[in-house]
């Protein structure tokens, strides 16, 4: 917790007490002040062990569900794509980190859309209609988000197949639905690190193109001490502009995960 959680904290229980004070009295006009207690003590059957280590396992998810939504999404491919422009333009500050995050996670939202509605549908309403248990929101909320990584494997079962075999597993999977959850992760991160790459060695080879040209012409008119950078930069951004690179990427990255 870090110390702005604790100054909120802090004046939330001093507000809470301030509160009750002014409402509540006693015979003689004296204010109460709650008292709060927290006790740690031994778990007294395995059913409270087990609601412990649930109450542990919830809070790890929530602390590591920023890292599970990077990896599970579109996210991934779509801000080293973005990175990569900035570095191929050989921007350093325009446009700030920040941004391009921001872009890249609306972006992430709008390909995911159909898939946090299946969610939505399938997992999170009934759950909110006491129409399904836990483990049937979780199996129903799993499935699409599944069904997209498997999407984005396509033929391309190579990672599958590693992690399979790093698994200790001798049997072929039948189905896809009998490769386990927490080998289809990995296998779907490495193949969005392998397409963001090729994505991105594509945007490189114009504006490599354009350094090349620049640097033949400095050294043949002999300022070397010149940095190339200096004169191809504005050239690199005024062939992006002119091709309206934002939206063309933007496209192509949208259109990566089987858009329309």
């Amino acid at each position: 917790m870090n110390k702005k959680s604790i100054v909120v904290l802090f004046f939330v229980i001093i507000s809470f007490s301030s509160l009750h004070a002014q409402t509540t009295t006693t015979d003689d006009d004296r204010t109460f002040v709650p008292f709060m207690d927290l006790q740690v003590r031994e778990p007294q059957s395995g059913r409270e062990v087990a609601f412990s280590l649930q109450l542990l396992i919830l809070i790890a998810i929530i602390t590591l569900s920023p890292s599970i939504i990077v990896l599970t999404t579109s996210f991934l491919r779509i801000a080293i794509v973005f990175d990569f422009i900035k570095r191929a333009l050989s921007l350093q500050q325009v446009p700030p980190n920040q941004v391009v995050f921001g872009v890249a996670l609306f972006l992430t939202v709008f390909v995911m859309w159909p898939v946090f509605q299946d969610i939505y549908e399938d997992a999170f309403k009934p759950l909110a209609n006491e129409e399904i248990t836990m483990n049937e929101f979780y199996k129903n909320a799993e499935a699409p988000l599944r069904m997209f990584m498997f999407r984005q494997l396509d033929n391309n079962h190579e990672n599958l197949q590693v992690f399979w075999k790093l698994s200790g597993k001798k049997e072929l999977p039948q189905t896809l639905a009998d490769i386990p959850t927490y080998i289809l992760i990995p296998a779907f991160v490495l193949n969005e690190l392998k397409i963001a790459f090729w994505m991105g060695i594509l945007i490189y080879l114009p504006f490599i193109v354009i350094d090349l040209v620049v640097s033949s012409i400095l050294m043949s008119m002999g300022m070397i001490m010149l940095p190339p950078v200096m004169i191809s930069l504005p050239f690199k951004l005024l062939l992006f502009v002119l091709v309206d690179g934002w939206t063309l990427i933007t496209r192509q990255v949208v259109l990566s995960f089987g858009g329309g």
